[in-house]
């Protein structure tokens, strides 16, 4: 049963980067999925109550952080969202590594499409809706996909890992 727990975040994670990928959107269904598992399997590995706290004031830190770049136009609320349930998940001492990645690998996937964006996209290509959408300059970048691998980087390291895969 533990095997299978493990997988709720992975899949989880790739289901957000595919999300955004195709449809630039992130759903709120999927985080609170992220919440409600969290909640559940913090309680299943018996997380004492101080250190599922500070989960919780990790996740609304980050959260607080996301808004306030969302008002400032820099990401998209889905972002937001999803990076305060990834911290959810990571707690404080894996936050910074996680936004670390997040922020590497969001430079080079921005670096990425913008050069594809310089590109002529062939008529082929362009019968695919979300292909034209990745290649439209007017059109942000699909960022869930960098906070989804950054998550996949760091989940390993976190307690709720450690207690289901010991």
């Amino acid at each position: 049963m533990s095997a299978i727990l493990l997988f709720v975040f992975p899949l989880a994670m790739a289901f957000a980067a595919s999300s955004d990928l195709l449809t630039m959107r992130i759903s709120n269904k999927l985080v609170l999925l992220l919440t409600g598992a969290f909640l559940l399997l913090a309680l299943l590995v018996g997380m004492p109550l101080q250190q599922f706290a500070m989960h919780l004031a990790c996740a609304f830190v980050v959260l607080a952080a996301g808004f306030a770049l969302f008002a400032l136009r820099v990401i998209g609320g889905g972002d937001a969202k999803l990076a305060a349930a990834t911290t959810l998940w990571l707690g404080f001492g894996l936050t910074l590594p996680y936004l670390v990645y997040a922020g590497l690998l969001g430079g080079v996937l921005t670096l990425a499409i913008l050069a594809l964006r310089g590109l002529p996209l062939t008529p082929f290509l362009a019968r695919y809706r979300w292909l034209e959408r990745l290649h439209d300059r007017k059109s942000g970048v699909p960022y869930g996909i960098a906070l989804a691998i950054a998550g996949l980087l760091t989940y390993s390291q976190s307690t709720i890992f450690l207690h289901l895969a010991a």
